[in-house]
């Protein structure tokens, strides 16, 4: 897959190239460039500088135009700005400065299309869903497809608990709470707990 790099500060770019080991990578300053190049390439990967083009991207949310593999990286990330753009198709949201460990994984995840996000972000878009904001849809999905302790499961999940937490609050073996989140995963669809709340939102 592709990978353009979209910033008007230079530099960013410069520093994503070297940080990151970035080889053959096209790159883009403004908005007219963008589009050529999103016409020349439909398999890409687009990963945008928040903190120069957040007006652009702003302005291909509005419009409805924007790529399908958006990558979305500011210098200090902002958990309410995270929310908005998960919401709106960006598959993941980030450090601009981030280890390059945490740039393969997150590249690895957007290349098999899932989301990715940081840990802070991830709970608090699962915090902000839990069985009483469900509506009557999403409610009527989980309680068809599940059984009762994946039900059990699936709202402490969305209290925000771990795998961890939610072990000790039932009394089971984290191995089971994983097995019980991989069977939620699968019945519905979804590959991790951001498409999960995305779905159920």
């Amino acid at each position: 897959m592709k990978i353009i790099l979209f910033s008007s500060n230079m530099d960013t770019i410069d520093e994503w190239v070297k940080r990151h080991g970035i080889h053959h990578a096209d790159t883009c300053q403004d908005t007219d460039s963008l589009i050529d190049k999103l016409e020349d390439n439909k398999n890409i990967i687009l990963i945008a500088d928040y903190d120069s083009v957040a007006s652009e991207i702003n302005n291909l949310i509005s419009s409805y135009s924007l790529p399908k593999n958006l990558i979305v990286l500011e210098r200090v990330p902002e958990i309410a700005t995270g929310k908005m753009l998960i919401r709106h198709g960006i598959k993941a949201y980030g450090n601009s400065r981030m280890l390059s460990q945490h740039y393969k994984q997150m590249l690895e995840t957007v290349t098999y299309g899932n989301i990715w996000t940081y840990p802070e972000l991830t709970a608090a878009l699962v915090k902000t869903t839990n069985k009483e904001s469900l509506n009557s849809d999403a409610l009527q999905l989980v309680e068809n497809r599940l059984s009762a302790k994946e039900l059990e499961v699936i709202y402490l999940m969305l209290n925000g608990l771990t795998n961890d937490a939610i072990a000790s609050a039932i009394n089971i073996t984290t191995r089971t709470v994983k097995a019980h989140v991989s069977s939620i995963f699968s019945k519905l669809h979804v590959n991790d707990r951001v498409s999960l709340i995305l779905l159920l939102k």
